[in-house]
Order: structure tokens, then sequence, then C-alpha cells
């Protein structure tokens, strides 16, 4: 289910619709990373780059602070959610198509995806918990992609506690994952880590014996990050067991064609740090 919400979620990052949004709120859009970190924390409310540094877990602290720092005096939040979901709109529209946006199998999937977001218990998950304070909109499209930011910020959060657990850092959480082939390293860049410390977490998880020397992972680092990634399913489970086998499945179904048309649209990046398409 998060293959499927992930891009419906993500191509806000990346939609020239959501660039014009941005630009007209008064971001930078030479980039991605300003309207990324206001889009996305605008939900915790104008918190400064230490919390937003903490929720986000994987971003090099001083690129937070360097995008953070500043953007609440260049739009509030709440000026940030109206014009994100005005962006979603246009984009919807724009690649899905009016038909599809208001049809019945969009309305449907919604709904159901809706039921499940909201069986997505907030307790210990800064970003659900944030998303899951805002009003619902009343447009279909917009209710699948508000329920899609909830599952995957829910899951996000979860997939946090899990590295902690397994005594990863944030430097090193990318750099274990590059290790397993998530992504080629230099994709993991746009995290803002500096040279020396990827090499430092390198380095770290070299003598905790999970990298060998040339970088790849060892057994040992493979067995760690597998179980990151199992106990980040198990603590994501709650929203499907509570949708049911049934009406997850049909959802899936539901979520195919749109799928499939923002995977096709050529926005989203092939490689990313994300690792989908990855085992």
């Amino acid at each position: 289910m998060w293959h499927l919400l992930e891009p419906l979620h993500a191509v806000l990052y990346y939609a020239p619709e959501a660039f014009e949004e941005a630009a007209a709120l008064g971001y930078a859009t030479d980039g991605r990373w300003p309207s990324y970190f206001a889009w996305r924390a605008a939900p915790l409310g104008p918190v400064g780059p230490v919390r937003v540094a903490s929720a986000f877990y994987s971003f090099s602290p001083a690129m937070v602070a360097e995008h953070v720092a500043g953007a609440w005096e260049t739009a509030a939040p709440a000026d940030v959610l109206a014009a994100r979901l005005r962006a979603v709109d246009r984009t919807y529209r724009a690649l899905l198509g009016d038909d599809v946006v208001t049809g019945p199998e969009l309305a449907e999937a919604a709904a159901l995806a809706r039921r499940a977001a909201r069986a997505a218990g907030p307790e210990g998950r800064p970003l659900a918990a944030a998303q899951a304070e805002l009003p619902w909109p009343e447009a279909p499209h917009l209710v699948l992609w508000q329920a899609a930011t909830t599952l995957r910020e829910h899951r996000g959060d979860g997939h946090l506690a899990a590295l902690l657990a397994a005594g990863l850092d944030p430097a090193e959480s990318l750099v274990s994952f590059a290790a397993i082939g998530a992504a080629p390293e230099p994709v993991f860049e746009s995290r803002g880590w500096s040279a020396a410390e990827w090499a430092a977490a390198r380095a770290r998880l070299t003598a905790r014996g999970l990298l060998d020397p040339d970088g790849t992972a060892t057994d040992a680092g493979r067995a760690l990050r597998a179980e990151v990634e199992r106990r980040t399913d198990e603590l994501a489970a709650a929203p499907w067991e509570a949708l049911g086998p049934e009406d997850t499945a049909r959802l899936a179904d539901l979520l195919g064609g749109p799928w499939l048309t923002v995977i096709g649209s050529g926005l989203l990046p092939s490689v990313n740090t994300l690792g989908i398409g990855k085992v």
C-alpha cells in the first residue's frame, strides 16, 4: 500500500503547478527544497529547524536550517497549507483529468483511504499527529491526497522509531541504506550531508561490523536493515488491519490507474532515496 500511495503524495514536490503556488507565496523555485520543506513542515506550525530536523531525521541539520530558518517569514503555515491544497487540486486535475478526479472510483478510493488514515494512531508520531489535526477537505481527490499523506507520515514516523531502535543515527540510516543498494551513493547527497560526515558515518558502521571496508553491507548489515523494514511494516499495519483485507484489496485496485498515471508522467525521479522498487 505504501508503494501505491507514496507517488500520489510525493507528486506535490515535483509538479509544475506546485512550484507555481510556491512561487506565489514567495519561495524560491530554482530547486525543490525551499517548497519541499515548507509543504511538508507546515502542519507542524511555525516551528524552527531543530524540530523539523528531528521530525525529518535523515536530512542534515545544516540543510534543514538553510531552508526552514526563514520559511515562516516568507509565508505563514496556514497560508502554506491552503496553497498546498490548491497545488494538489491543480496537479491532480492536470495529471488525472477532470473525469477521473470527479469520478465515482476516485471518490470510493478517497473514502477507503480516509478510513485507513483515521485509524493511524498519532501516539509518538509527530508528523502523523500534525496531519491528523488538519481539517479534511471536501473534494474527494483532495481527501485522497490528504489520506495518503497522513498514512505515509504515520509509516515514516514508525520507520524513524525502527531506525532509532536499531541504533542508526540520521547519517547512518542513509549510509546503511545505500550500502544495501537502495540507490547509488550520489543520490543521497540530496540530503545535505558533507563528504566528511558521510565518511564518518561509514566508519562507525564499519566498526560495528555492519559494512565492509568498500562500503557495502555485511550480512549483519543486511540483516539489520531487513529488521528495520520488518519493524516499519509492523508499526504501519494498524490502518490496514482496521480497514480489513477486502477493503484494502479494493483500495489497491482503485489506486492502480492513478498510480500508473503518476508514475508514467515522468515527474518523479526513477532513482530515489526512498528505495521504491527495491526488495
